[in-house]
């Protein structure tokens, strides 16, 4: 008996490999050209996957089987292969999700299948995609198998895959090489299925609520609705320069204004920013925003969207991250800027200081040049003191609330407090996962934001935001007042497969172009 695995022979590099299976694969085109057979056939469709198979019958016993024969018809990748003299068995490999990470195995002799079908077989490589017919039996190890009758080779691999045993050892070779890394780890494999489980819950939750899923453009001719650098580019035909997008939200208000109460979009925004294990440059957002809402509104709707796409890719299984509970269940909490300040530092009194958080700040390493400590408010330097020590601390879910104005463009003030805004921050893990307010639906009072933002571009900030007219033309048409919010999927997706980086929840990260 022989036994493949990913290499059969250690000792044999991969280029050897690889020109091996090219002679085969031109061996089939051979045989085409003589009218027997096609290389590539696509004349084959499969019946059943795997998982199907194991639910409907896998409770079924050798003798159910041979008292009621049930014919079956599969197609996947071969990822196991032994070869018994006049006898082989092979484990495929399909789409399907489950308990067997959608494997079934073929069994195959000369007598169901025929002599040159099983010599054929016997040449045939791991990774080769493959079509099986034939009738469920259980060995006797008690496995549920394929005994087929019918077997053909669909698509030849001309490459090998990885060790069995070990897998994709390299983790940039995993990110750069998906394809691969979605064939050989199931880990991988259910870690994307719980992500695609998690963004349709979160569109049936806001479905559900009354929300109507838009589409706005990628392509912005002004960049707007965050503070970020933009990638640029050049349309020809409109000779112009144009911007993907950094975020939807302007195009999304400007919706509100049309007549539509509730609207969401869950795509893509780009910022040309860093890359680390939370940044990819190209990331997935979902920004929503409603009629007669308020940031209240927003932040007890957020809290139960989040519960809501925790368990239903969870279930009952209690979250954690990275070794640590995470409490979903209970309330979040709710803090100023401030109270978190005192509540996760020692600054006490100190913390209504200005010369003390100036200098707080310059020992932690801002400096004046880069930082502008000296022309920060009060409310700013608050900010700054606190993603410099608070942050990282709020591993449970919490909402840091009303932000200084002069870092909200785009929020309404608080009546009472103009210094501050209607906004909150979502914090789980000592991460952002969220950012929403109360929308500003002053026409002047936006214009004259949109200048501030513009001085400090002209003054150097690159993520300062530009005038944009257009909007202030809608504005002056009436929104109605309303709350949005953005929610980072990608983060949100690592907090729910508990993953470490960013890369692992992106089925194609950014990475800096092979040598």
């Amino acid at each position: 008996m022989t036994t493949e695995h990913a290499h059969a022979a250690p000792a044999t590099d991969d280029n050897q490999l690889i020109a091996e299976r090219r002679e085969k694969l031109k061996a089939l085109r051979e045989a085409q050209q003589r009218g027997e057979g096609v290389a590539f056939p696509n004349d084959f469709k499969p019946a059943n996957k795997a998982e199907e198979l194991f639910s409907l019958y896998g409770e079924m016993t050798k003798e159910q089987l041979e008292a009621e024969p049930v014919r079956a018809s599969v197609a996947g990748r071969m990822m196991l292969k032994r070869v018994m003299g006049k006898a082989c068995f092979a484990t495929l490999q399909d789409a399907s999700f489950g308990p067997t990470a959608g494997r079934i195995q073929i069994y195959l002799n000369k007598d169901s299948v025929g002599e040159a079908t099983l010599e054929a077989f016997k040449h045939w490589d791991l990774g080769d995609i493959i079509a099986a017919e034939g009738v469920l039996m259980r060995t006797r190890t008690g496995e549920l198998t394929i005994h087929a009758d019918h077997l053909r080779l669909i698509t030849k691999s001309l490459r090998p895959l990885p060790d069995k045993f070990h897998g994709i050892q390299d983790q940039e070779v995993k990110y750069r090489q998906r394809y691969v890394d979605l064939m050989t780890d199931e880990e991988t494999r259910q870690r994307f299925m719980a992500r695609s489980r998690g963004l349709s819950s979160i569109r049936e939750f806001m479905v559900a609520h009354g929300f109507l899923e838009v589409e706005t453009p990628m392509l912005h001719p002004i960049p707007g609705g965050a503070n970020a650098k933009p990638f640029e580019t050049h349309h020809n035909a409109l000779d112009q320069q144009m911007f993907l997008r950094i975020a939807p939200e302007l195009y999304l208000k400007r919706l509100l204004v049309g007549g539509f109460d509730r609207v969401f979009e869950i795509n893509r925004n780009f910022r040309n920013e860093g890359i680390s294990v939370r940044h990819n440059p190209e990331f997935t957002m979902m920004e929503f925003y409603a009629a007669y809402w308020n940031y209240q509104d927003l932040m007890g709707f957020t809290e139960q969207l989040i519960r809501h796409a925790v368990r239903t890719v969870r279930g009952d299984q209690p979250l954690s991250y990275q070794g640590q509970p995470v409490d979903i269940d209970s309330p979040f909490e709710r803090l100023t800027i401030r109270e978190a300040i005192l509540k996760h530092t020692a600054a006490g009194a100190h913390v209504d200081d200005a010369a003390w958080l100036r200098q707080a700040l310059l020992k932690l390493g801002l400096t004046e040049e880069k930082d502008k400590l000296s022309s920060r408010s009060l409310a700013g330097l608050q900010v700054l003191y606190f993603e410099e020590l608070v942050e990282e601390k709020l591993w449970q879910p919490t909402f840091i609330m009303e932000h200084p104005t002069e870092i909200s463009p785009l929020a309404r003030a608080n009546d009472q407090r103009p210094e501050v805004t209607e906004r909150f921050e979502l914090y789980i893990t000592g991460r952002e996962f969220g950012n929403g307010f109360s929308e500003l639906n002053d026409a002047e009072d936006q214009a004259a934001r949109f200048h501030a933002q513009v001085a400090n571009k002209d003054a150097g900030d690159d993520e300062a935001m530009f005038y944009d007219a257009d909007y202030i033309r809608a504005l002056e048409y009436g929104m109605p007042p309303a709350g949005g919010c953005g929610i980072g999927i990608d983060r949100l997706m690592m907090l729910l497969t508990d993953s470490a980086s960013i890369r692992d929840i992106i089925l194609f990260p950014a990475l800096r172009r092979e040598a």
